[in-house]
């Protein structure tokens, strides 16, 4: 079977927050506990995105990632993009990247954007290394973006450094 990636079902939902449950166990490793312990969306929220549009899953015989998105700035936002840690490794996050980008290309979006730990190697170096992200400077923030750092930090993100990026897209 090839790869299939597809919009999330209802039937998906519940496995969305056991795929983000194994894939912050990772965050307990490198003394990120809090990380760890933070519940996945809850199924309303889930089910916001899946009404919208905007969640994706990556099957094998059932989801072992999906990602959330949404609009800000005039760009596509990655919510969030979890990987069961058994099928980490495969490209499978950098798979549902790109499929958001084409999506979000149809769409005239400029760019994709997302928020991430700065110093945690699955995600902004990353993101730079494999999916053609770079870090955004506070300046370069939209009013949106800047929303979205805010309520990360009052939901205790910034414990850890932080850090806003953006893949230009091409028409």
């Amino acid at each position: 079977m090839g790869v299939v990636i597809r919009l999330a079902t209802e039937a998906d939902l519940a496995g969305l927050r056991d795929i983000e449950r194994a894939a912050g166990r990772a965050f307990a490793d490198i003394g990120m506990a809090a990380i760890a312990a933070d519940e996945p969306p809850t199924l309303e929220v889930l089910r916001h995105y899946r009404r919208n549009g905007r969640a994706w899953v990556y099957l094998r015989t059932a989801p072992v990632a999906y990602l959330l998105a949404r609009w800000a700035d005039g760009a596509v936002h990655v919510e969030q993009v979890s990987v069961h840690p058994d099928q980490a490794g495969h490209g499978i996050g950098r798979a549902l990247i790109e499929h958001v980008a084409g999506w979000a290309r149809e769409r005239g979006a400029r760019a994709l954007t997302l928020t991430t730990f700065a110093e945690v190697a699955w995600n902004a170096p990353y993101y730079e290394r494999r999916c053609g992200f770079r870090r955004l400077r506070d300046d370069e923030l939209g009013p949106e973006l800047r929303d979205i750092r805010a309520a990360e930090a009052g939901h205790g993100l910034d414990r850890w450094p932080r850090v806003a990026m953006r893949r230009d897209l091409e028409p």
